[in-house]
Parts: C-alpha cells; sequence; structure tokens
C-alpha cells in the first residue's frame, strides 16, 4: 500500500518517527515534506498529497500540523478527499468505517507519539463497511 504523509514545522518531528515505522512495516511512504521544524505554509504541503490521493498515485493519506485543522481544511477543499481530523484511535476508526476517510489529520502538538502510531495503525487497516455509509458519502459532493 502507498501512503502519501505531508506536514508542516509543526508536525515535522512526528513525520519523521511515523513515516519510519510505516515504513518498517512494509508499506511504501511518499513524503511530501516538509523537510525541517523551519516555519512553513502548511497548504504547499497539503495541496500535492491530496492531489496524489485523487489521483490514485497514494492510495490513503496522513497530513500533520500543529492543530491538525489547518492541514486538514486544506485537504478537504480537493473533490474526492474526505480528510478526518483523527485525535483518538476510535475517531480514526469511524473516519474509515462509516466516512471511507482518504487522508487521516493529525494533531502534532496534542496528542503523544504512541496516540499518533495507534491512530495511523487502525487508519490503515480499518475497512470500509459501505452499506447506509455509502449513501451518506454519496451526497458529499463539492460546492462550486
Amino acid at each position: 500500500m502507498k501512503i502519501g504523509i505531508a506536514n508542516d514545522h509543526a508536525g515535522y518531528a512526528l513525520k519523521l518517527k511515523l513515516k519510519d515505522r510505516l515504513q518498517q512495516q512494509g508499506f511504501f511512504v511518499r513524503d511530501f515534506g516538509c523537510s525541517s521544524e523551519t516555519p512553513v505554509d502548511y497548504a504547499d504541503f497539503a495541496h500535492p498529497l491530496a492531489n496524489a490521493v485523487v489521483a490514485g498515485e497514494c492510495d490513503l493519506g496522513i497530513s500533520i500540523c500543529g492543530s491538525g485543522n489547518g492541514i486538514n481544511m486544506t485537504v478537504n477543499k480537493h473533490a474526492g478527499i474526505r480528510g478526518a481530523l483523527c485525535w483518538t484511535p476510535e475517531i480514526s476508526r469511524l473516519a474509515r468505517a462509516h466516512n471511507n476517510a482518504n487522508i487521516c489529520s493529525l494533531p502534532a502538538r496534542f496528542i503523544s507519539e504512541e496516540t499518533a502510531f495507534a491512530i495511523a495503525d487502525i487508519f490503515l487497516h480499518t475497512p470500509f463497511e459501505g452499506g447506509r455509509h455509502q449513501r451518506r458519502i454519496d451526497k458529499i459532493t463539492p460546492f462550486l
């Protein structure tokens, strides 16, 4: 499975740890940056990640910024992206099972490394349940 990962400066340290863990688990990880803790704008990294997920170049994505909000808002501007801000493993499970989320956004300043690992593991291994949930997802359309 190909996983895209993007972050801003606040998510840099967590990204490095999460990327290493995912690669050790056998995932191919495409890193969209950023590459340091020097302040950057999260949108510069969120848009390429979202584009890659929409294009099928990455199966799923993980985005990380300080609160998780800014980067999540940005990926959700793309038609076909269902980004979910996940701060607990249960939210992550429901985002995949009920919403078929394809990008998991993590709030680096508000969760521990262990919680981030648990959230990512559940996100990447939980299947979408379909059924009544698909009907609801079909009603999500971009407004232009």
